[in-house]
């Protein structure tokens, strides 16, 4: 699969209802909460979800409304901003792998190790030929988590040009969300093609070990439905039983 993102719509189509897609959305977190425990209890398997997507894209609003259902003790929540000192005297998936879930566990991280061949592709950090690279690194460190038992899901959060404007907007206007407002989204902003460009390189180099989800972001009710429904069909696969009484 060949992934154009020009080519994919980032609005729900016009035939699905908002309403009967929240409700059933609520139906699907009640079951996301009973797969997480039972994901939990069993012990056999781990997973990790991958958000990523434009500035005002809505990972921040996905993690507290979809995976605010799971159970705290089973669930971390990891944000991956700019490489810190200490992080940078590392290879780039150190802070990475040592944050991965064990069995039992799930996993979100909100940005990842794709930050470090989309973000630095854009803005030529790394040279060409380093990039090329990390995909292939990336292609192995998932495979290894793969063969450990763990689930890797990656989501794309697909947000229009003129949806993220408004939502930048409303940041500097709206007291409730002014604290989200940097002004680096803004200048992040005047390099979206470079990124879709970006974004797409890294799909189509880095989808052996899960396929990513290209995700219509326009409408947060949609976006949040479609991830949980995509959940909780892998995890209903997994055909996970609660382990018997220990002797």
């Amino acid at each position: 699969m060949k992934y154009q993102l020009d080519k994919i719509s980032t609005a729900p189509p016009k035939s699905i209802k908002k309403e009967a897609t929240k409700k059933k959305l609520e139906q699907l977190k009640i079951r996301i909460n009973d797969l997480q425990n039972l994901l939990y209890a069993e012990n056999k398997h781990s997973l990790l979800v991958i958000l990523q997507g434009m500035d005002a894209s809505g990972k921040d609003g996905l993690v507290r409304h979809v995976f605010g259902a799971m159970n705290p003790v089973g669930c971390r929540i990891f944000a991956f901003k700019k490489p810190s000192e200490e992080e940078m005297r590392y290879d780039f998936l150190w802070r990475i792998h040592k944050v991965v879930p064990p069995k039992g566990m799930t996993h979100v991280f909100n940005r990842s190790h794709y930050e470090d061949v989309v973000a630095q592709k854009v803005h030529r950090w790394v040279d060409g030929d380093t990039i090329k690279q990390r995909y292939h690194r990336i292609n192995e460190f998932e495979k290894l988590l793969v063969e450990n038992g763990t689930i890797i899901f990656k989501f794309y959060l697909h947000i229009s040009k003129e949806e993220q404007i408004k939502r930048l907007q409303d940041r500097m206007s709206d007291p409730a969300k002014m604290w989200k407002y940097n002004e680096e989204d803004i200048k992040e902003r005047g390099f979206w093609d470079k990124y879709m460009n970006a974004y797409e390189l890294a799909f189509n180099h880095c989808s052996e070990n899960g396929k990513w989800n290209i995700i219509p972001a326009d409408a947060n009710w949609y976006k949040e439905y479609l991830v949980a429904e995509k959940i909780v069909s892998e995890l209903e696969s997994l055909k996970m039983k609660f382990p018997g009484m220990k002797k």
